[in-house]
C-alpha cells in the first residue's frame, strides 16, 4: 500500500507565511513568499533530484529524469506557493480532523467560525475520512499548498520507485499568482516543457481545460482643486465623481454577487485617491474574450455619462490585458486533456468538468506556448477563515498524477 506523504508536508507548508500583496512593487511581491521556495529545493534536492533550485524570483524549477527509452514530450507540474491577500495568513495552525464525524465543524480560536455542512455540503463526502482546517484566524493556505504537497508527495514517490516508466518531468512552483504576476518573470526556456498541468483545482475528480479572460480596467477622474474655505464654483471632487460612477453599476446584473455559471461580469476592486484626483480600479470577467470590450464600452460609456455632468473635470480610460481563456489554446492540443482522462479513469475517478470562474497559472502558461488545463486537489472555501481540504482528497490527486506520466509514457510511440 503507498506511503503517503501528502497530509504531512501540506501541514508543515501551510504554516510558512507567503501571502502576496497586490500594492507592492517589487517581484516578488512579499520576500517571505522565498522561505517556501528555499525549502522545497532543498526537500526535492534531499529526495535526489540534483538540478532543483529557488531562483532570485522565487520561483522553483527541478527535474526528474525520464526513466524510458522513448521521446516522451516533456511534461510540467505546476502550483502556486504564494496565498491570497483576501484573508490573514499569518501564524496558520492547520488542524487534522481524524474520521470526521459529519458535524460542523467549530474553529476553536474564534467560535463564532464554524464551517457549516448544511452551508459547505461537500463535506458529506469525508465523513469518515480525515480532514484539515486551520484554527479559525486565518485561512488555511490550501490554495495553492495542497497543489504543492501533492506535487513534492508525487515526485517522491517516483524517485522511490523508478519501476514506474516515464517521461521527463519538470517540477515548477511560481510565487505570485494570487495577484496575477504568477509568470512575469518565468523563465520559459529554462523550463523547457511542451504540455503542462496545474494542481489548483477543487472537489476530487474535477477536471478544469476553461477559464474567464480577465481584463483590467482602471477609470482615472481629474477634478479641480481649491481651499475648501473659498471652493464655491470652483471646487469640483474628484473622489464624489468616483463615487457617483459607482453608484451607477448596475445592481440585478453584471456583478460578481449577482452572476453565476458562465456569466461575465464587471467588479471594482480598489478605489484611491483626494479631491483632486481619483482612480477606480475593476476587473473585467467573461469566457468569451470579445464580450470583454463589451463590457468595456458600456463601462466607460456610464462613466462619460456622469463625468459630463462635470464640466471642469475629464476622465482617463485605460484597459490593461491580464489573462484568456486557455481553451482557446487546449482545443488545439487534445491529447493534454485525453491523457488526464485515461489517468482520471485509472485512479477510479469520473472527471467533471466546470469553467473556472476565474484563471490560473494555466491561463498565462497556455498563452505562452506551455499548453496547461488544472487539475483537482481538494480545496475548499478558499481565501476564508472557513477553508478546508480532505486528506484522501489529496491522496487521490497524487495517485492520479503518478497515473498520468503513465499514460503519456505509454501513448509515445
Amino acid at each position: 500500500m503507498k506511503q503517503y506523504t501528502v497530509a504531512d508536508r501540506f501541514m508543515r507548508y501551510v504554516q510558512i507565511d507567503t501571502q502576496s500583496d497586490p500594492q507592492s512593487d517589487t517581484f516578488p511581491s512579499t520576500e517571505k513568499q522565498k522561505q517556501l521556495s528555499v525549502l522545497l529545493a532543498a526537500e526535492l534536492v534531499a529526495m535526489g533530484i540534483t538540478d532543483a533550485q529557488a531562483d532570485a524570483f522565487g520561483y522553483v524549477y527541478a527535474t526528474i529524469p525520464s526513466n524510458t527509452t522513448k521521446q516522451v514530450p516533456v511534461i510540467c507540474f505546476c502550483s502556486h506557493i504564494d496565498t491570497a491577500p483576501d484573508c490573514s495568513g499569518n501564524q496558520v495552525k492547520p488542524i487534522l480532523h481524524t474520521q470526521y464525524n459529519g458535524s460542523d465543524i467549530i474553529l476553536p480560536d474564534d467560535p463564532a467560525q464554524v464551517i457549516s455542512v448544511n452551508e459547505y455540503p461537500y463535506l458529506k463526502t469525508q465523513i469518515g475520512k480525515d480532514i484539515i482546517t486551520a484554527s479559525g484566524l486565518t485561512l488555511l493556505g490550501a490554495d495553492d499548498k495542497a497543489g504543492v504537497a501533492i506535487i513534492m508527495d508525487m515526485a517522491t514517490y517516483l524517485v522511490q520507485h523508478p519501476e514506474i516508466r516515464h517521461g521527463a518531468i519538470r517540477l515548477l512552483f511560481t510565487p505570485d499568482e494570487e495577484v496575477g504576476k504568477g509568470t512575469a518573470k518565468l523563465d520559459m526556456q529554462q523550463l523547457g516543457a511542451a504540455f503542462g498541468y496545474t494542481l489548483d483545482g477543487g472537489e476530487r475528480g474535477s477536471f478544469e481545460d476553461e477559464t474567464f479572460s480577465a481584463d483590467g480596467v482602471t477609470i482615472t477622474i481629474h477634478g479641480v482643486i481649491a481651499h475648501p474655505g473659498y471652493a464655491k464654483n470652483k471646487l469640483v471632487n474628484a473622489m464624489k465623481i468616483a463615487g457617483e460612477i459607482l453608484a451607477a453599476l448596475p445592481t440585478e446584473e453584471w456583478s460578481p454577487e449577482t452572476t453565476e455559471g458562465r456569466e461575465g461580469f464587471v467588479h471594482p476592486v480598489r478605489i484611491n485617491g483626494l479631491a483632486e484626483k481619483a482612480e477606480l480600479e475593476f476587473i473585467v470577467r467573461d469566457f468569451d474574450t470579445a464580450k470583454l470590450a463589451v463590457y468595456e464600452t458600456r463601462l466607460r460609456q456610464l462613466a462619460t455619462q456622469v463625468v459630463a455632468n462635470y464640466p471642469k473635470a475629464r476622465m482617463e480610460f485605460e484597459v490593461v490585458e491580464q489573462y484568456r481563456n486557455m481553451k482557446e489554446v487546449l482545443d488545439q492540443h487534445p491529447d493534454v486533456a485525453a491523457c488526464a482522462a485515461e489517468a482520471y479513469r485509472r485512479a477510479g475517478l469520473t472527471v467533471t468538468k466546470e469553467p473556472i470562474r476565474g484563471g490560473t497559472d494555466g491561463s498565462r502558461l497556455s498563452f505562452m506556448g506551455l499548453p496547461c488545463p488544472n487539475i483537482f486537489t481538494g480545496m475548499q472555501n478558499i481565501h476564508s477563515k472557513h477553508e478546508w481540504i480532505g486528506v484522501s482528497d489529496m491522496q487521490k490527486a497524487v495517485d492520479t498524477l503518478v497515473e498520468l506520466v503513465q499514460v503519456w509514457e505509454e501513448r509515445t510511440a
